[in-house]
């Protein structure tokens, strides 16, 4: 079951792997290239991963976070390092990806059996992004109540 876990991750980080790598695009910082919007790419989904993504993946993992950390340009959240949630991480990161391009995700294995982290971060803007629209991955360990963070739903793109 480790091994598999470990071959889809591996999958998974070739999906993440830059372009220019392989001949592609150069996606440096110093790259001219347009900054997508603060918005949801709701088409980049299908109805039925936007389903999996939204309904079952955002919930299944809210529910296996284990704490949030503020970080300078957005936030970082621990999880269990079993290979059911890594999996679930990565299928939910490659569909974040693909609707909000403007995120850095990163997800990261601690040595030593140590915990999962994602880290959602990005330019500027990127953290009160997820104060606003990600308010209920946040709210476990932020003092402040849901109302006193403005938002229209307090989910990410929901």
């Amino acid at each position: 079951m480790l091994i598999a876990a470990m071959r889809f991750t591996l999958v998974v980080a070739a999906a993440f792997a830059s372009p220019e790598a392989a001949g592609g695009q150069d996606n440096s910082p110093n790259a001219k290239t347009p900054a997508s919007p603060f918005a949801c790419n709701r088409w980049a989904l299908t109805p039925e991963q936007r389903k999996r993504h939204f309904d079952e993946l955002g919930p299944q993992l809210r529910s296996l976070q284990k704490s949030v950390r503020e970080l300078p340009d957005g936030y970082e959240f621990e999880f269990s390092p079993d290979s059911n949630t890594v999996q679930l991480l990565a299928e939910w990161a490659v569909g974040e990806r693909a609707c909000c391009p403007f995120f850095d995700i990163d997800m990261r294995l601690e040595r030593e059996g140590g915990s999962l982290w994602l880290a959602l971060t990005g330019r500027e803007g990127i953290k009160r992004f997820i104060q606003v629209d990600g308010a209920a991955w946040i709210l476990e360990d932020d003092t402040r109540t849901v109302e006193e963070i403005p938002a229209s739903n307090h989910q990410l793109h929901r």
